[in-house]
């Protein structure tokens, strides 16, 4: 309407003959008059949204070039949530909810609150492929502030969902909640600093990772605090009370003459506890508290918090600022990678092998790395407290969260050096080959710490257990890169995207797999103890016949720690053992990974862009403008 305007208040001269054969002086006095319109039309007012939440609101000053101080944002978000690599030290907590010495027969297994962690990955690389295109049209400011609310807010459900004892809410909670708030969380700080940095991409991206990769390096010493801080110690009856059995639980009589269901700790119970002054004996089911509660309500309150923060504080910088840094990277002669031959479209990308034989291969390293993060804890006081008592003590098995922490930041940062200077498909071989070696390796330290008792192969466990993690987060932080190699850099942030699918079913796989296998080797553990067992030392222990065996499993009142005082002396414990099959399995896996990435080659060149194609997508974008 306005052109029509503009071309009726052209004066008639400009219609003239001579005009006419000069259209761009007809075309200037159009063009005036569409200024003149534009310049009276009055300015619409700016919404709430686009003033403080949308992606012109974070668009730094012209003036603005303190770059570096952008790195505190991408950072801080980044730290929060890397949170879940640490969840271990909370599920321990979880699974003796009630019984707190040991697990209660209501309370939930360590299989049930070790999975939320897998949930949360899951949703991480689910959000992030299906949220993309969303994140980059609101911008990261709203992005990282509803990651707070979700982020944070997961973690205070899964608090209400223990306080109810509710495992769908925890899993509502930290697994789907806080698991979104995580992808919403993920790519916008890395790309906002990337913007800030166009000729030191990799420091960045480099940056903002490994704030990622050190979320745990917080998470596990605030979780250690505040459950110290909150938790409330049981009740304890005494060492030799009169106790009866029912559906496999223990009951004693109350000085009021009632029934109250009680569980009984040993030594070996009491050594995994990070509290003093606890005695072996009886301890009244449900007359203490672990502190979980409170811990997460107070943990969801301080991510949120420093979450919100970092969106307030993100920045983009001015186009002024990009056009100067990009014009001076031309002038020194930097290469350019804004190819159009070369580059694998998105909606291509998932027809090619390589993406098929990269997405096995992160499948199957992630698969290992997040199976022994999820129960990395449970895994060390399990398996050498018993042989090492004075060693691996509750507050060790904590510190082995922080060894594989170290091992997963480290990763992300050295191995990525690496591949700079002696190519992405080598390291990945390195990655593939390697675990498999690592991971068989893992049963044989564990046999030799039960045969020698001694430090040293200890060492080398913690050690070697961490190379295999941060390996783990060494794809992580190479796969980007990889995939521009392979399929070029146009597309990289949509075809990681869909990469980041293989991650969610790792994040489900390596811990469930484990996990189970851990509960099929405990389980055939106890039963081949019971072949040892006098049956009249078993009914003095625990009141009932050989033949109820299968109660008490189930209630959680007979443990392979407890079997381990009636069984004879020559008998071995089999605790240590437990995860052999686990690794044994995840050493199949590496090696499907290594026979995977094996196949990798370079991308065929029917499958890159065609220049046909990206006119098109030009004169789409042109007619949509």
């Amino acid at each position: 309407m306005r052109l029509c305007q503009a071309v009726f208040r052209t004066p008639i001269s400009a219609l003239s003959v001579s005009r006419l054969s000069a259209p761009s002086t007809f075309l200037t006095d159009v063009r005036r008059n569409l200024s003149q319109d534009n310049r009276n039309a009055p300015v619409p007012k700016e919404s709430f949204f686009d003033k403080y939440l949308g992606p012109k609101s974070v668009v730094a000053g012209e003036n603005f070039n303190a770059r570096w101080l952008m790195a505190l944002p991408p950072c801080l978000a980044h730290l929060c949530i890397g949170a879940p690599y640490g969840w271990s030290a909370v599920a321990g907590h979880l699974s003796k909810e009630y019984g707190f010495v040991c697990s209660a027969a209501s309370d939930w297994t360590l299989s049930q609150v070790a999975l939320p962690m897998s949930v949360v990955f899951f949703l991480h690389g689910l959000s992030a492929a299906l949220l993309g295109k969303w994140q980059m049209r609101v911008g990261p400011r709203v992005a990282i502030g509803l990651s707070g609310l979700c982020f944070g807010g997961g973690f205070a459900l899964s608090g209400l969902g223990t306080y109810l004892h509710s495992l769908p809410l925890v899993y509502l909670g930290f697994g789907v909640l806080s698991g979104t708030g995580l992808g919403l969380a993920y790519t916008p700080p890395i790309q906002a600093l990337m913007n800030w940095f166009p000729d030191r991409k990799g420091v960045a991206s480099g940056l903002t990772i490994m704030g990622f990769g050190s979320g745990a390096m917080l998470f596990v010493p605030s979780v250690n605090f505040l459950i110290n801080k909150f938790a409330k110690l049981p009740t304890f009856l005494g060492t030799d009370i009169a106790v009866s059995l029912k559906d496999g639980k223990m009951f004693a009589s109350l000085t009021d003459g009632s029934l109250a269901e009680v569980v009984y700790a040993n030594a070996a119970d009491l050594a995994k506890l990070s509290h003093k002054g606890l005695s072996e004996g009886y301890y009244l089911v449900g007359s203490g508290s672990t502190g979980a509660t409170a811990t997460l309500l107070t943990i969801g309150a301080m991510y949120s918090s420093v979450l919100l923060a970092a969106a307030a504080m993100i920045r983009t910088p001015h186009p002024k600022y990009s056009q100067a840094l990009t014009q001076s990277l031309a002038s020194s002669g930097a290469p350019s990678t804004d190819n159009a031959m070369g580059n694998v479209h998105v909606d291509t990308v998932m027809r090619t092998p390589q993406f098929y034989g990269l997405a096995a291969t992160l499948l199957c390293i992630a698969s290992g790395g997040m199976g022994l993060l999820s129960v990395c804890k449970p895994l060390m006081a399990d398996t050498f407290g018993g042989l090492l008592p004075d060693i691996v003590t509750a507050s060790f098995a904590s510190t082995y969260i922080l060894i594989l922490s170290v091992g997963n930041l480290g990763g992300r940062i050295g191995w990525g050096v690496l591949s700079d200077y002696i190519g992405r498909r080598n390291v990945f071989h390195m990655f593939t080959f390697g675990s498999l070696a690592l991971y068989l390796s893992f049963p044989l330290l564990v046999s030799q710490i039960a045969v020698s008792k001694a430090v040293l192969p200890l060492a080398i466990f913690c050690g070697t257990t961490s190379l295999a993690v941060s390996f783990m987060g060494g794809c992580y932080a190479i796969l980007p890169a990889y995939e521009a190699d392979l399929f070029g850099p146009k597309y990289v942030g949509a075809n990681h995207g869909r990469m980041l699918l293989a991650s969610s079913c790792a994040a489900l796989l390596g811990p469930s797999m484990i996990l189970s296998l851990r509960n099929m080797g405990e389980r055939s553990a106890i039963l081949g103890l019971l072949q040892n067992v006098d049956p009249a030392s078993f009914k003095t222990k625990f009141g009932v016949d050989l033949a109820q065996a299968n109660e008490l499993i189930s209630a959680k009142t007979l443990t392979i720690n407890k079997l381990m005082e009636i069984v004879p002396s020559h008998i071995q414990d089999p605790t240590p053992f437990m995860y052999n099959t686990s690794f044994y399995s995840l050493a199949g896996l590496m090696g499907v990974s290594a026979l995977a990435h094996y196949f990798v080659s370079p991308v065929n060149e029917k499958y890159f862009e065609k220049l046909e194609e990206i006119q098109k997508e030009k004169d789409k974008l042109e007619k949509k403008e």
